[in-house]
């Protein structure tokens, strides 16, 4: 890059490096950070002149346009917008519901991210590619979320994405960064010598330089509005920014009433729209030519699009004006704007012009809330319900108001944000229905919060108070208490006794209800009928039958995930957590997300698919990352025991502390399973029987075979025959009857190993297929039938390795070695040799899936899928995908 902008070797270097690698086909990401002033945007201007050969697009982040869903993003994307129809019909429709270019469902921000990366993937492959994104801490929420997907997902392709922020934002911070600082003293010197004309006296000059700290536009500026006399006398006190601002004020105080007006109005209309701002002008009844004196400051361009020479401009002309005249510009612009076209924008200027509270006003904006709900824009709808509840003029309605923003922004994942709107919806006047919905949306945020504890006294308050009016929300809610019951670990009997009665006929909440309290109150034997039939009307439920932003916990682990846990019905149980996962994103609902991936990285883990459980694990924590909400995480524990790292101990004490009971029965639960693993049976046995004694839903199932395992080796029989006991009350399934021959074999039934082991075959259960050959292999080489035991010994160390379980696949090769036989080292086995994501890829691609496809699963490009299987087939010794069919890995 040229060395003319002063005192910016390293940084054009840096970025003359990053167009580079853009252009040779490795995607990069760079976020300029620096006060304002500081020449981010120059470095900006530099990188476009410097683009050779690519495509550039530009945008940038207006304070008033932050209201707006995908404003920013749309102004990246509108040369491109021809292109949409090369897009895969799901991330066309989103795209273009996204940007109000079509209608179509509500679209989630993956699905608009994917578009966009796709999008421009299109164009890098015919040119590369170049993004700049001014200002982008102004960024609207959408526009930034979806930018931010993309950037952390450019890898083969020719795109370079350039950020400009003053500060930090939550969906750019982690990404590659570049802090610009002050010019040093020389160069500062030199640039404030190049606007100064004529002498000026030494010691003012040096007063700039200290005062400027480097600053480039204030030493640019700050000379332009100060006399000699003032700078000699001092500036003024202040942070830097709000001086520049000052002195910009300065030099617009000047100018004719009319010019000021007609600057107000431009910095009012974030668009730069020519067209409307001159329609305004016109209406405000400005004099002949307003403008001329404007131009003649240099501070604003009247183009074909209206710029102002710097963000602080556009500030200081609309901070400096008076709130009257604000007023009057705003209402202007919203008689000039139409409403056909534009009417989120025209509410949103109307709004701004109103002095009092008008329903007319607050009506209007409302209806912008819906369709940016519509659009998928969760947070810009809150925004607008909350500007519509403060000019709403009746009490009542503006509570109502206040509530559907805090709803909003509990789906949003801004918890904290929804419970400050919950208290000034409880100042409003008294409302049964409206006291016992916000009872139910803090109930739900607390759980949210992993305050489980809370939870399910706030949602058992709630159910009581929507019994009397709404009777299908009050069992809806009093299912969702005891949910929160059994999470916080407390006693269920009683809640179980006084839940609302069914329905006629019952629909899938009141019979997962009925299941849930019959297991409860009355046991396993006598609430096994009425959990199939729930289980067979929630997998038959069709998505839409029920409100999509209430439905998908119905079928996690909080609810349907438990009856099919219980019904020992894998392959439902995995079903409901891939629906729940769909279910959630298609509402955009973030954190409800975090336990649906967690809920489905589970089973992915029990099938033996640590790649996908692996890619499910870490969406959580970007979603974390993303909304300021921890990370769910249950999944680690399970993977973590698997692997032999032990994150259970520390989790079961600090959940207990909590009072999250069922996380710390869940970290028990996988303990004995790390236990077992590293052969540490005693405390595996320990563990496990607690989890045992507290015959809690779920695990209390799932816990028998790991007792059994432990205390088969301890010598307790009494406790493996315990657990064979428990089992004989469970239904048939493939999984059940693999577990129960597992413990009879244990306790003393040789059959059951081979039967468990048949039984196994028949799920999709890998870890448990692998265990079982395990412990037959391990009876076997005891027995001393080494040739038999070497088969399955074999066949449950390459198992177990696939599927992640690092010591069990060590206590596998152990006994192999007692038999005389060495294992297969570790490194040799090929699915070691791809990556998590390699690993997903090889495997859709054997499947059949397209290029496109896949990158629609996994959200990246096609292009970065190309790149990815190339590096597979490099690493596999195959050269197609036919080929790949028959490769292992």
């Amino acid at each position: 890059m040229s060395d003319d902008l002063l005192g910016r070797r390293t940084e054009g270097e840096t970025l003359d490096q990053l167009l580079t690698q853009a252009r040779a086909g490795s995607g990069q990401v760079l976020v300029l950070r620096g006060e304002a002033g500081i020449g981010k945007t120059a470095l900006l201007d530099h990188v476009s002149s410097r683009a050779s050969g690519f495509r550039v697009t530009r945008a940038a982040g207006v304070e008033s346009e932050s209201a707006f869903p995908y404003a920013g993003l749309h102004q990246l994307c509108v040369p491109f917008l021809d292109r949409l129809d090369r897009l895969p019909a799901p991330q066309r429709e989103a795209l273009g519901t996204a940007f109000g270019m079509a209608t179509g469902p509500r679209p989630t921000r993956f699905m608009v991210g994917l578009a966009v990366l796709t999008l421009f993937a299109e164009v890098a492959d015919e040119q590369p590619l170049v993004c700049l994104v001014d200002d982008a801490q102004w960024l609207d929420s959408m526009s930034a979320a979806v930018l931010g997907f993309v950037a952390r997902r450019l890898l083969a392709e020719r795109i370079a994405l350039v950020f400009v922020l003053r500060e930090g934002n939550d969906y750019l911070d982690g990404l590659p960064e570049l802090f610009v600082r002050g010019l040093d003293d020389a160069d500062a010197r030199s640039l404030l010598d190049s606007v100064i004309k004529g002498p000026v006296d030494g010691r003012v000059r040096d007063r700039i330089v200290a005062e400027a700290r480097g600053n480039p536009l204030a030493l640019l500026e700050l000379p332009r509005a100060w006399t000699t006399a003032e700078l000699a006398d001092g500036l003024d006190a202040g942070p830097l920014v709000s001086r520049i601002e000052q002195s910009f004020a300065r030099q617009i105080e000047p100018l004719p009433a009319d010019t000021r007006l007609l600057m107000l109005t431009a910095a009012a209309e974030p668009l730069g729209d020519a067209t409307l701002l001159w329609r305004a002008a016109g209406l405000l009844g400005l004099g002949a030519d307003p403008a001329a004196a404007a131009l003649g400051t240099g501070l604003i361009d009247f183009g074909a699009r209206v710029q102002f020479r710097h963000p602080l401009v556009r500030s200081a002309v609309y901070r400096s004006a008076a709130a009257v005249d604000r007023q009057r510009v705003h209402r202007a612009l919203a008689d000039a704007t139409d409403p056909a076209i534009d009417p989120d924008r025209r509410a949103w200027h109307r709004a701004h012009g109103t002095t009092s509270p008008d329903e007319e006003v607050a009506a209007d904006l409302e209806t912008s809330a819906s369709r940016a709900q519509a659009r998928g824009g969760l947070l810009a709808a809150a925004a607008f319900l909350e500007q519509a509840a403060v000019l709403t003029p009746e009490p009542a309605l503006r509570a109502q108001r206040e509530l559907a923003a805090a709803r909003a922004k509990r789906d949003a994942g801004a918890l904290e944000a929804s419970l400050r709107l919950l208290s000034a919806v409880e100042a409003g006047p008294p409302d049964d229905r409206r006291g016992a919905e916000i009872e139910y949306l803090r109930g739900h945020i607390a759980f949210d919060q992993r305050r489980v504890a809370e939870a399910a006294p706030l949602l058992f308050s709630a159910a009581r108070r929507f019994a009397p009016i709404d009777a299908d929300q009050a069992r809806e809610t009093h299912l969702e208490a005891l949910s929160a019951a059994i999470w916080a670990g407390r006693s269920l009997t009683e809640a179980a006794r006084t839940a609302p009665p069914p329905r006629t006929p019952p629909c899938a909440i009141d019979l997962v209800l009925a299941a849930l309290t019959t297991r409860i109150t009355s046991g396993y034997a006598a609430a096994a009928p009425h959990m199939t039939r729930a289980l067979d009307e929630v997998r038959a439920l069709k998505v839409g039958a029920e409100d999509i932003s209430r439905l998908p916990w119905l079928f996690g682990n909080r609810a349907g995930g438990i009856v099919a846990s219980e019904m020992w019905d894998f392959d439902t149980r995995r079903a409901f957590a891939q629906q729940q996962v769909k279910l959630a994103r298609d509402a955009g609902a973030l954190v409800q997300l975090q336990f649906a991936l967690n809920f489905l990285a589970d089973n992915e883990l029990l099938a033996g698919e640590p790649a996908a459980a692996q890619a499910l694990i870490e969406e959580d924590r970007r979603i974390s990352e993303v909304t300021g909400t921890p990370p769910v995480e249950y999944a680690v524990l399970l993977q973590a025991a698997y692997r032999g790292e032990d994150l259970a101990t520390a989790t079961a004490r600090d959940a207990r502390a909590a009072g999250q009971g069922r996380l710390a029965t869940i970290a028990d639960w996988t303990a004995a399973i790390l236990h077992n693993g590293l052969g540490r049976h005693d405390l595996a046995r320990d563990t496990a029987l607690r989890v045992f004694e507290e015959d809690t839903l779920v695990y209390g199932c799932l816990i028998a075979s790991e007792l059994a395992e432990a205390a088969s080796r301890t010598g307790d029989t009494d406790l493996v025959a315990k657990a064979l006991q428990r089992s004989t009350a469970w239904v048939d399934t493939d999984w059940s009857l693999g577990v129960r021959a597992r413990l009879r074999a244990l306790n003393g039934e040789v059959s059951g190993f081979r039967e468990s082991i048949d039984s196994f075959s028949r799920t999709a259960l890998k870890t448990e297929l692998a265990r079982a050959h395990l412990l037959y292999g391990e009876w076997l080489r005891r027995e001393g039938q080494r040739v038999e035991a070497r088969d399955h010994l074999r066949t449950a160390h390459e198992m177990l390795l696939a599927a992640g379980m690092t010591t069990f696949a060590d206590r596998a090769q152990r006994e192999l070695l007692a038999t005389g036989e060495t294992a297969r080292k570790r490194t040799a086995e090929p699915t070691d040799e791809l990556t998590a994501q390699e690993y997903q890829i090889a495997r859709l691609a054997r499947e059949g899936y397209s290029n496109p496809e896949i990158g629609t699963r996994l959200f990246i490009s096609p292009r970065t899928v190309e790149w990815h299987l190339r590096k597979v087939f490099g690493k596999l010794s195959v050269t197609s995908r036919r080929q790949l069919r028959d490769a292992t890995f």
